[in-house]
């Protein structure tokens, strides 16, 4: 008996304990701020694309690159015309015949019959050729073409940065938010367990006859409106968790937990950098000098359209057609090309002031877009500041929120002030903590988006 029934505590017991463990590992989904950006830039599919953009350019790159070496082509062509090419009737008669005396032909006394005989040439035929031909000099078209290829791997490189970069900013926009809201929950907790012990004091004095029925209407009425207020921001939560837990690529989990606080612990001092060495670092500067090389090279390319095109190759040809034996035959060449456009420089002369015109353009764009980015770094730069004040203002309200709730808890306890006013101050505390909360997210917010505008943001 004893045994059966300690076989029949044992099992629930170790179901218990395995049910408890699995809780335990589950609520050990604890991802800090970097893990979470580590997953975004492994999962994001902008990411993937700029990625496939690189190697994409790389193949354009070796494409460009076989333009140094010979071009070989090979050509095969068989025709058969209707009726041939040439045609010769010899007309046919005695023929002298010769005795082996050039002096006896003229006056031939024996003659022999030759019949007429009909030619026909080049009726069909079958033609292979294989040439290679080496350029010499095609107007720096090929050598400008690979640095148009080289400046395309340079540009895809630099929109992966950025497309990192933007995927980083995002992620911890919203990893903040979580935090945020998760913190505004905590803040909301403790003001609901304040506002019970109040109805509990209040329900109490209304027995004892202290107060009236109304009093302790107005925090029943309080508490319904805190259950509202935690509904929406549980139901907020649970959605900013989804959408974060997309972008990083996670499957949901509704145990996840961000493990990183908002405690402040960079001033913006310490972070600090010359606006104009900042644009310098930035990859969309960078990406506006390529612009301006990009248009500089296309101007290259367009001159060396017109210039001069020197080769030189060699080449194969079989033919199965001989006029001596109607025999396949075959010939080797050597040979030297020159092309000189020369009618195509009337146009010409257009088309390169038109890209003349495109690099003056770049070169406008660039500088104000530059302009654009000392503007966003200096905006950056104020609104860090700005934020960092926010806090220590939000402090201040903050501790002067407690120590008017706290005098009005007293003055309740004396009967100096209604239930009104207590409510009221538990209120204002509240709705500053919250703000406060908001001050120190917005200031982590603001400090990653100055790291990226002065290009300094990486993982």
């Amino acid at each position: 008996m004893v045994n059966y029934m300690r076989k029949r505590y044992i099992a629930p017991l170790i179901i218990l304990s395995a049910f408890t463990g699995t809780i335990q590992l589950k609520a050990q989904a604890k991802y800090s701020l970097d893990d979470c950006k580590k997953m975004a830039v492994e999962n994001n599919r902008t990411i993937k694309n700029s990625r496939l953009e690189i190697e994409a350019a790389k193949q354009t790159k070796k494409n460009a690159f076989t333009g140094y070496f010979p071009k070989v082509s090979a050509t095969g062509m068989g025709f058969r015309f209707n009726d041939p090419i040439i045609e010769y009737t010899l007309q046919g008669g005695n023929l002298p015949v010769y005795d082996g005396n050039p002096a006896n032909l003229p006056g031939a006394t024996q003659f022999a019959y030759f019949p007429d005989i009909s030619l026909s040439l080049l009726d069909k035929a079958n033609i292979a050729a294989v040439t290679a031909v080496q350029p010499l000099y095609a107007g720096g078209r090929i050598v400008t073409g690979n640095k148009l290829a080289q400046l395309g791997v340079n540009v895809n490189h630099s929109r992966l940065i950025l497309s990192k970069s933007e995927v980083l900013l995002q992620t911890e926009e919203q990893y903040w938010g979580i935090v945020s809201l998760n913190e505004k929950l905590r803040t909301l907790h403790m003001a609901e367990r304040l506002l019970d012990t109040v109805y509990k004091q209040a329900n109490d004095s209304y027995r004892a006859g202290l107060i009236n029925r109304n009093d302790v209407m107005k925090v029943s009425i309080k508490q319904s409106e805190m259950r509202m207020s935690r509904l929406k921001l549980e139901n907020g939560i649970k959605l900013a968790t989804m959408a974060f837990s997309q972008h990083i690529g996670l499957a949901y989990d509704s145990t996840m937990v961000l493990s990183d606080t908002l405690v402040i612990s960079q001033n913006p001092y310490e972070v600090y950098m010359d606006a104009d060495q900042a644009v310098i670092n930035r990859e969309e500067y960078k990406l506006l000098q390529k612009g301006v090389e990009a248009e500089e090279l296309q101007t290259r390319l367009k001159i060396g359209e017109y210039l001069p095109e020197i080769g030189v190759g060699v080449g194969a040809v079989y033919y199965d057609y001989d006029f001596s034996n109607n025999k396949g035959t075959s010939n080797t060449m050597v040979f030297a090309s020159v092309k000189i456009p020369i009618s195509d420089w009337w146009g010409a002369s257009h088309a390169i002031k038109e890209k003349k015109f495109k690099e003056q353009i770049a070169r406008n764009n660039s500088q104000n877009n530059s302009e654009l980015l000392l503007l966003q770094v200096q905006k950056a730069w104020n609104e860090l500041n700005e934020a960092y004040k926010q806090i220590d203002v939000a402090n201040e309200i903050v501790a002067q929120a407690e120590e008017n709730l706290r005098i009005n808890s007293d003055n309740y306890k004396n009967g100096i002030v209604n239930i009104s006013d207590m409510i009221e101050a538990q209120t204002i505390l509240q709705q500053t903590r919250d703000e406060l909360t908001d001050a120190r997210s917005g200031y982590k917010i603001k400090l990653v988006t100055y790291l990226q505008v002065t290009g300094r943001y990486e993982l």
